[in-house]
């Protein structure tokens, strides 16, 4: 796996990566609200079998980041209309996230407040 210059795994105390605790739990939230919800939709399947995917890459060591992302699109594809499962769909993302940024560094910030009125610097050259 590629890492910045100067970053370093981190543990927990039982030695395992954070980030794979954290994967290991957003993906477990993820299928038991799936399972638990009652409408049936046709890519139900579909996202259950991607967070099975994800669930056995981060089981088996380091996860390759590109195909967590493809398992990522795929699952927000089959469950993107259902509301419900929206939090728990966050989760999983931001957990893979945290694989990401040993490879590209954190996100930018969000752009600040847009500068209006007399503040404003004036456009013309």
């Amino acid at each position: 796996m590629l890492r910045s210059v100067g970053q370093t795994r981190v543990t927990t105390a039982s030695g395992e990566d954070p980030r794979a605790a954290e994967l290991r739990a957003a993906v477990a939230r993820l299928r038991r609200e799936l399972a638990g919800h009652p409408a049936d939709f046709g890519d139900r399947e579909i996202a259950e079998d991607e967070l099975a995917v994800l669930a056995a890459m981060v089981a088996g060591g380091d996860p390759e980041i590109r195909r967590m992302r493809r398992s990522l699109l795929l699952i927000a594809a089959a469950i993107g209309s259902v509301s419900a499962l929206s939090p728990a769909l966050m989760q999983v993302r931001g957990a893979v996230d945290l694989y990401a940024v040993d490879l590209i560094g954190p996100p930018p910030p969000p752009p600040g407040p847009a500068v209006r009125g007399a503040d404003a610097p004036d456009p013309r050259p």
